[in-house]
């Protein structure tokens, strides 16, 4: 009985050192790599980060550059771990690609915002800074992600859209040229002199130093109303200027048309009662 504990006791401790102390340390060398590795990997994409940042590159492909470096080095590190436990690198690749059908099915949106992101970063319809109107919401560019880009409100919120969604949609880049023109409106009466309405507009207009003398302020009639005459006042401004301008201008304007004795009209409609006469009595 002593004999054959004996022979299992020895056969197990064979085992042990044979196959699970090899396992454990193969483990544990897998394990510190991976440590080893992500600390590796995030000191390389900075390197990289700060390397592109001296170079002047772009910040928005700068940022795209860094975070796809970090990924592909993340993976190399995890293939690497994987390969000392023992598993060959092609089985896993083949296992991948073998699965590469129905994990492309599930991940078919991020695949999209992955390659929509790749698109905007080529063709750069618009970068980071810049006041665009896309997928339905307006804001300033904060970041171009992988799959999705980051939008800030005027009021401080944040939007997070799908790149897909960008890509698919119609974009305004209101930051994209260096001069916008300033489109304004402003009714006078039927009974006003249009020279001298004219002549307000273009009286401020000439006294606001931020807007450009080229090209050259227009001023005239946009068309007739049911209140009034419909004055259009169309200056050019840069584009960073374009909001303060035109808030600006709406109030120096409407208020020189008062001064002027020019009262916007207002909608009205005039009421007019017949009283017929009853038949007379017989």
């Amino acid at each position: 009985m002593d004999s054959l504990r004996a022979f299992y006791n020895d056969h197990i401790v064979a085992f042990f050192n044979m196959a699970i102390v090899p396992l454990l340390g193969q483990i544990i060398l897998a394990l510190l790599i991976v440590v080893a590795g992500r600390w590796l990997t995030q000191w390389l994409s900075g390197v990289l980060l700060r390397l592109m940042r001296r170079s002047r590159l772009d910040e928005t492909l700068t940022k795209f550059l860094h975070n796809i470096s970090y990924w592909f080095l993340l993976i190399a590190v995890w293939l690497f771990a994987i390969q000392t436990v023992g598993v060959p690198i092609p089985s896993v690749l083949a296992v991948i690609g073998a699965a590469g059908l129905a994990v492309g099915l599930a991940l078919k949106d991020s695949l999209a915002n992955f390659a929509a992101g790749v698109m905007i970063i080529v063709f750069r319809p618009f970068k980071a800074g810049d006041a665009i109107t896309a997928a339905g919401q307006s804001g300033t560019v904060e970041e171009i992600g992988i799959f999705c880009t980051l939008l800030t409100t005027a009021d401080n919120q944040r939007i997070i859209i799908p790149n897909a969604s960008i890509t698919s949609s119609i974009i305004v880049n209101t930051s994209a040229l260096p001069t916008r023109r300033v489109d304004l409106l402003f009714t006078v009466s039927f009974t006003d002199n249009l020279a001298v309405a004219k002549q307000t507009i273009e009286a401020v207009l000439k006294q606001e130093a931020r807007l450009l003398a080229e090209p050259a302020a227009s001023i005239g009639v946009e068309r007739l109303t049911d209140n009034g005459v419909e004055l259009f006042a169309r200056p050019w401004v840069k584009s960073a200027d374009y909001g303060v301008v035109r808030t600006a201008l709406i109030e120096q304007i409407k208020t020189a048309l008062e001064a002027a004795g020019m009262v916007t009209p207002y909608r009205q409609q005039t009421l007019h009662v017949h009283h017929l006469n009853s038949p007379q009595q017989s």
